[in-house]
């Protein structure tokens, strides 16, 4: 066989190879997170499920999950150990006060920029709206056209106001 024949089966090997050890990686990481898992340490399930881990065995995870419930998960069924500052952020509401020497941003750019310019750039600005006006009708249409174009309109308000056939009667062909 020659080898311009072979090269798509090579080609598909190589892939099938890169795509098994990619697998391969994302699993041993799942793994080594869920052998990280100490009791106290917070989780969340693959359903979503934010818990404490209250005790860890060889498959299973004993979680604690409010005041009197505790839950046995299967270690797989762990979708992510969260840190400590994570954890209370999201089920508690307490927010981490590392940030609290930092600058806080406003939610607009209006703070950013000085009143006089501001007020400067609002007249300017209604001064040249006022000056420019803006025709919305077309360009080069005569009266005329206008008229002829309001007839067909007309007609076909007439042709609504007329009564529909409600006996069962109808126009089309026998």
């Amino acid at each position: 066989m020659s080898p311009l024949t072979l090269l798509p089966f090579i080609v598909l090997i190589g892939a099938m190879f890169l795509m098994t050890r990619s697998a391969k990686k994302k699993q041993q990481q799942a793994a080594d997170m869920r052998n990280q898992m100490q009791p106290g340490s917070g989780i969340r399930t693959i359903g979503g499920m934010y818990a404490t881990v209250k005790e860890v065995s060889d498959d299973t995870v004993l979680l604690d999950a409010g005041p009197g419930v505790e839950l046995l998960f299967a270690k797989n069924a762990i979708g992510a150990v969260l840190t400590d500052d994570e954890y209370n952020r999201i089920v508690h509401g307490i927010e981490h006060d590392l940030k609290s020497d930092s600058d806080v941003v406003p939610d607009d750019a209006s703070s950013l920029t000085d009143p006089a310019d501001a007020d400067e750039s609002a007249d300017e600005a209604a001064a040249a709206s006022d000056d420019k006006s803006v025709d919305l009708g077309k360009k080069g249409a005569s009266d005329e056209d206008a008229v002829q174009a309001d007839e067909p309109e007309a007609q076909q308000a007439e042709a609504d106001e007329e009564p529909k056939k409600t006996d069962g009667d109808s126009d089309a062909k026998k």
